[in-house]
């Protein structure tokens, strides 16, 4: 088996998580374990990015809520939609309240549900509102609330890719990445996020801080939560689930991080 190097883990998170043009050169589970460790990476860089829109529309003049739907809507961009999506059909599978291979069958159709439909709308609008407070509050925490639920949302894939979560289909992005990551590095991936979560909260205050470290609790507990459901309800998980896991670690964080 060839050497992996981090940059092949590197290549394989910014390759599948966003578009950002890398060439990725290998797709085995070596590859792949790598990639799910370095998810939250491209978190950040595509928190970033946001955060950079929202402060330069700010800084022009347009307003707390135009930066948060700018916010929110460049993301969607820098990953296709995929986490959106991927909501969106779990919402329908979870709402059929069909047996599991009846449910998965529904995600795999292109087209979206009802139960898709109304939980993108709300995920979307609870998102650009939180945001927009944020925003109002300080340019600062606007974008500091954009970066951490960006990262979180990817740490919430990292932990969801453990070893002892397995997959619902043989096939599929979901099946390529269910279970690569040894428990030991999901949790060092998660300690380190939420010491950085912590350390940027702090940057603006003692409260700030104490945000931060309920945003990591609470969205991660949140995926954790609609994780085991998917679990029991589909038998393990799929492509789909892991972008509706992003959307709700991501959503929880940016509620928590406005409030106050």
């Amino acid at each position: 088996m060839p050497t992996t190097s981090p940059l092949d883990g590197l290549r394989f998170a910014f390759g599948t998580l966003t578009v950002i043009p890398v060439r990725v050169t290998r797709w085995d589970r070596e590859a792949a374990r790598g990639g799910m460790l370095c998810a939250p990476l491209a978190g950040l860089a595509v928190g970033t990015a946001a955060a950079v829109l929202g402060l330069v529309l700010l800084f022009l003049g347009a307003g707390a809520p135009l930066a948060a739907v700018a916010t929110v809507a460049l993301p969607a961009v820098l990953t296709r939609g995929l986490h959106l999506d991927g909501l969106a059909d779990t919402a329908d599978g979870l709402g059929s309240g069909k047996p599991a291979e009846d449910a998965l069958r529904i995600m795999k159709q292109s087209d979206i549900g009802p139960f898709g439909v109304i939980t993108l709308v709300l995920t979307l609008l609870a998102q650009v509102a939180a945001l927009a407070q944020a925003y109002d509050a300080s340019w600062a925490r606007g974008a500091c609330a954009a970066v951490v639920s960006a990262t979180l949302a990817r740490l919430a894939l990292t932990l969801a890719a453990r070893a002892e979560v397995p997959a619902a289909r043989p096939e599929g992005l979901g099946a390529a990445v269910a279970g690569v990551v040894p428990l030991r590095g999901a949790v060092v991936a998660a300690v380190a996020v939420a010491g950085a979560a912590a350390a940027a909260g702090a940057l603006l205050g003692p409260y700030d801080m104490v945000r931060a470290v309920l945003a990591v609790v609470l969205s991660l507990a949140a995926a954790e939560a609609l994780l085991r459901h998917c679990t029991r309800r589909f038998g393990g998980v799929t492509g789909d689930v892991f972008g509706g896991l992003a959307e709700t670690a991501a959503t929880t964080a940016l509620v928590v991080l406005s409030l106050g």
